[in-house]
């Protein structure tokens, strides 16, 4: 145990990853980036499924929540090393242009969840006026 620490056995058992076995909440990687007419948020998410995913979008903040499942242990006679995160999470990112809310996608492949959210256009607006 080092010096400036709290007793904690369950650390000392599992390392420094223990909390997760716990149930807390973790986060995963996430990047963020600008094209020319969108913002792409790219979430790092091996081993979660679709449908254990919500993606929301309010106003400009994006919402990815979900839970990763544990596998199946029943053969598992001692731990040597645990790492992988399991558990829910959820992570929000501040989206920094306005989006077209009504357009953003998202996709789920090899790992990645990738969210775009397009770019609402700038500019005056000409508004027709109805009879």
């Amino acid at each position: 145990m080092s010096r400036g620490k709290s007793h904690d056995p369950v650390a000392e058992l599992f390392g420094e990853f223990g909390d997760r076995l716990r149930g807390d909440r973790w986060l995963p990687d996430v990047d963020v980036f600008e094209s020319t007419s969108s913002v792409v948020v790219r979430f790092e998410l091996a081993g979660v499924r679709s449908e254990d995913l919500r993606v929301t979008v309010d106003g400009g903040m994006l919402r990815v929540s979900g839970v990763r499942r544990v596998l199946d242990r029943s053969d598992v006679k001692r731990l040597h090393q645990m790492e992988i995160a399991t558990g829910p999470f959820e992570r929000r990112v501040q989206i920094p242009v306005p989006i077209d809310r009504e357009a953003v996608s998202a996709n789920l492949a090899d790992g990645f969840l990738t969210v775009v959210l397009p770019r609402r256009e700038a500019g005056p607006r000409q508004v027709e006026i109805e009879e």
